[in-house]
């Protein structure tokens, strides 16, 4: 399987790109991430890739960064949701906003995404809810708050609450609406008493 190419641009398309790697042509479709880069041709480019082999076809995707990678592969982790509905979330959402929305249980921030219906987003919400909070992935639950938040006192909360015996995923998830409710500057007491008020809806 080919993790990762590196070479130049040789051709761009709406939504892909012809990476030329010692004089063979690799045909990516990439994220938007990818494309808002500004590249052209004859540019540099190193991406890590995503092989999917099907039986009629083999498909290479190329993402901005491995965090995004690891984000279309846990979408597809989703019963409904394939390679052209993971591109599309990751599209509206990268993937720092994206564990927000997950977190925050943001039915409405996914269904922005095209091909994404209510009950789509109910059940990525549902299932994706402990994985992408969980220890080990690429995002830490305290880099999906919002980007002005105080995040030592945001952490602080989130240990007060796991403390409290909440679980790690509802907790961060309790912190980052209280921490959109009360704005940049909310103390630690706020934002666990807020927290409360949240798990207890």
């Amino acid at each position: 399987m080919i993790a990762q190419l590196s070479g130049t641009v040789s051709h761009l398309a709406d939504d892909r790109l012809v990476l030329d790697v010692n004089g063979v042509g690799y045909l990516l479709q990439v994220s938007r991430a990818v494309l808002s880069q500004g590249l052209r041709g004859g540019q540099s480019l190193t991406l890590p890739v995503e092989t999917q082999v099907r039986e009629d076809a083999i498909t290479l995707f190329g993402f901005s960064t491995h965090e995004e990678q690891a984000w279309f592969r846990l979408l597809q982790t989703v019963q409904g949701v394939g390679a052209r509905v993971a591109l599309a979330i990751l599209a509206i959402l990268p993937p720092e906003n994206l564990q927000l929305a997950i977190a925050a249980q943001d039915k409405v921030q996914i269904t922005r995404a095209d091909g994404v219906g209510p009950k789509l987003a109910v059940r990525i919400l549902t299932e994706l809810k402990d994985k992408a909070l969980g220890p080990g992935f690429a995002v830490s639950p305290v880099a999906a708050l919002p980007a002005a938040a105080n995040t030592n006192a945001a952490q602080d909360a989130i240990s007060a609450l796991t403390n409290l015996g909440y679980g790690r995923s509802e907790a961060a998830a309790a912190i980052a609406r209280a921490a959109q409710n009360l704005g940049a500057s909310a103390a630690l007491n706020d934002l666990i008493t807020s927290g409360l008020k949240e798990l207890a809806a």
